[in-house]
């Protein structure tokens, strides 16, 4: 099975990743996953940190001659800030500073709630954890995983729909359109395909940074060409939309998920929600419409799989909100920590890396195979079945 954990702290020496299940013979070029860490790094709103680190991976084990050997890859990511906590995150005895303790948790973070569970005094040991700069383990992870579907001519998409107030409609997508779509979005300091809705996101970031707030907002995240059977409705857990679900919530600040046009079909009746199964002989059998989101029944239906994802604001204020330092029982203002106003453009980054992971893990599940070359017979033969007995030619 297709697995991966990540060790480390926001201000610890580095962040450590170890990817288990990826077939060997895979090429793995360190400058792709930089790449990657890069677009997350990006996103008008990051805060003073983005300007700290420059994020680049180190790998240490499973990749040889630029190939995968079928053994676990590891990587880390140094932090470069780490320079500057080295007294404070100490990890020997005796060692280490109790400067800048935390006690007055921040309403919406997890501070408060990993005190108590871990019984941890000091909330730092729980919100550097907690932090969300643990994704950048995701998202070279995610390269990984990207670089596998790419092998099998699937390609994953983001964009962000909404900013705050600001919301944008996103266009349709597809193959042809793909080039060109990632261009337009590459290209906006949020990530947003529209250039209107782009300009005045970019506005209310600036607008919430002089208000001392913060902003949530919406992404959608897609991959084209999974193939049609990917999944299982015969166990809960396996479902896929249950497991890329599961994995978009993951992400830090995420509060809700939906695939497709989850939350408008539910007011909508069943003849303007369900996607008409079309036949013609040229093109075999095909969707006109995507509002299922490329997944019914918890298995792929061979169109595009996307969902969206929705953020909540970041929980560090600059004028923060009321709390209770616990080192007096007394309310008191709720610590302050360096953080983003917006990271949706940077969550939608995390989003791809998330998907691609599902969808890796998924299809190596159904396909089988301990290297790159079997898991590509396996497949053909899978291609081979879908068009000879479903006349499905679209992948």
């Amino acid at each position: 099975m297709l697995r991966y954990v990540t060790a480390g702290e926001s201000h610890g020496q580095a962040l450590v990743t170890i990817i288990e299940g990826v077939p060997a013979g895979l090429p793995i070029a360190a400058d792709e996953i930089n790449l990657q860490l890069q677009r997350r790094q990006k996103g008008h709103g990051r805060g003073g940190r983005m300007a700290i680190e420059d994020d680049t991976v180190e790998i240490l084990a499973g990749i040889r001659n630029g190939l995968t050997t079928g053994s676990p890859i590891s990587f880390i990511i140094r932090n470069r800030d780490w320079s500057n906590w080295q007294d404070i995150m100490a990890v020997g005895e005796g060692q280490g500073s109790r400067e800048r303790s935390v006690h007055r948790p921040r309403p919406g973070h997890a501070d408060l709630g990993g005190a108590i569970k871990y019984n941890r005094s000091d909330m730092r040991d729980v919100l550097e954890r907690a932090s969300a700069r643990e994704t950048a383990s995701r998202v070279a992870a995610g390269a990984i995983f990207r670089k596998l579907l790419e092998r099998f001519d699937m390609q994953i998409y983001s964009q962000v729909v909404s900013i705050g107030a600001v919301s944008s409609v996103p266009p349709t997508i597809d193959r042809a359109s793909l080039q060109d779509f990632n261009r337009r979005v590459e290209s906006s300091p949020v990530r947003c395909a529209d250039e209107t809705a782009s300009r005045q996101m970019v506005q209310a970031i600036d607008d919430a940074r002089q208000a001392g707030e913060s902003l949530g907002g919406c992404f959608e995240v897609g991959v084209m060409g999974v193939p049609p059977g990917i999944g299982t409705y015969a166990s809960w857990e396996d479902r896929l939309d249950a497991q890329l679900s599961a994995l978009l919530m993951s992400i830090p600040a995420i509060k809700a998920v939906e695939v497709g046009d989850g939350v408008s079909n539910a007011a909508r009746p069943g003849s303007q929600v369900h996607d008409e199964i079309r036949f013609d002989e040229g093109r075999g059998i095909y969707r006109s419409t995507n509002r299922a989101g490329g997944i019914e029944g918890g298995m792929s239906n061979g169109e595009p799989i996307w969902a969206r994802a929705y953020m909540k604001p970041i929980p560090t204020l600059y004028k923060p909100l009321i709390s209770v330092n616990t080192a007096v029982w007394a309310e008191e203002k709720a610590d302050i920590e360096r953080s983003d106003i917006c990271a949706v453009p940077a969550a939608s980054v995390v989003g791809e890396a998330m998907l691609a992971f599902g969808v890796a893990r998924a299809f190596l599940n159904q396909m089988g195979g301990d290297f790159i070359e079997q898991v590509e017979t396996n497949y053909a033969a899978y291609r081979e079945y879908l068009g000879k007995v479903w006349k499905w030619r679209k992948i």
